[in-house]
């Protein structure tokens, strides 16, 4: 049983940043075809929802930081 978690953690692992890589460059549009591909073959979208939302809420406050940064200095 143990080997089991053993061989589940890299994949989960490898998932997350399968799925943090698919959606960057996604978001940059640079999402080659094969890629998009084994993406809408995934079980399931949900991962690459939250990973997509989760990025746009970074960018979005990293533009407000960056934004009140610059009015802030004149």
């Amino acid at each position: 049983m143990p080997e089991q978690d053993e061989n589940s953690q890299p994949q989960k692992r490898k998932t997350k940043r399968r799925v943090a890589l698919s959606v960057a460059a996604a978001l940059f549009g640079v999402q080659s075809d094969n890629n998009r591909q084994q993406d809408f073959n995934q079980r399931s979208p949900w991962p690459f929802i939250i990973g997509g939302v989760i990025a746009i809420v970074v960018f979005v406050a990293l533009l407000i930081t960056v934004t009140l940064l610059v009015t802030a200095i004149h």
